[in-house]
């Protein structure tokens, strides 16, 4: 009997992430990922779609927004006064720039528009607010802790 996806499970897999509009994001490429359900290698969501599936499954998983990175959240959007950022660097859109955060841990930010005097810099996870397309092949499937749950497949 194989093992199925979920809980207490190891698995070995190829993927390939991309957006709806057909654009690669990132791919496991002819190397297998390994992950452990729950250790946060993987976005949950991901892992729940995988859920059921067994060694020798493919499938193109399609993970919301919510179940990906969230929402696109204006609030994130934050304006600079231009002079915050050093005099001799070129600014433009679409730069990602690197924020001390308030513990001192990084906080990347994309610019978003330069102006005259301001800076908006988007804080959002890129890949917030789309849809992501998971391309998804099961290689291996191994119970590896006894948080085991019944999956109709």
């Amino acid at each position: 009997m194989t093992v199925p996806v979920g809980p207490g499970t190891k698995v070995i897999l190829k993927f390939g992430l991309k957006l709806e509009n057909g654009d690669e994001v990132d791919s496991t490429g002819s190397k297998p990922a390994e992950f452990t359900v729950g250790d946060g290698k993987l976005l949950p969501g991901f892992e729940k779609a995988m859920f059921g599936m067994r060694a020798g499954d493919a499938d193109l998983l399609e993970i919301d927004p919510e179940d990906g990175f969230g929402p696109h959240n204006e609030d994130n959007i934050q304006r600079f006064r231009r002079d915050e950022f050093p005099l001799n660097m070129e600014l433009s859109e679409g730069l990602m720039y690197s924020f001390a955060d308030q513990a001192r841990g990084e906080l990347p930010g994309v610019i978003c528009h330069v102006g005259e005097d301001w800076v908006e810099v988007d804080f959002n996870h890129p890949l917030a607010g789309r849809k992501l397309l998971f391309d998804v092949q099961i290689l291996k499937v191994e119970q590896v802790s006894q948080n085991i749950i019944a999956v109709k497949h």
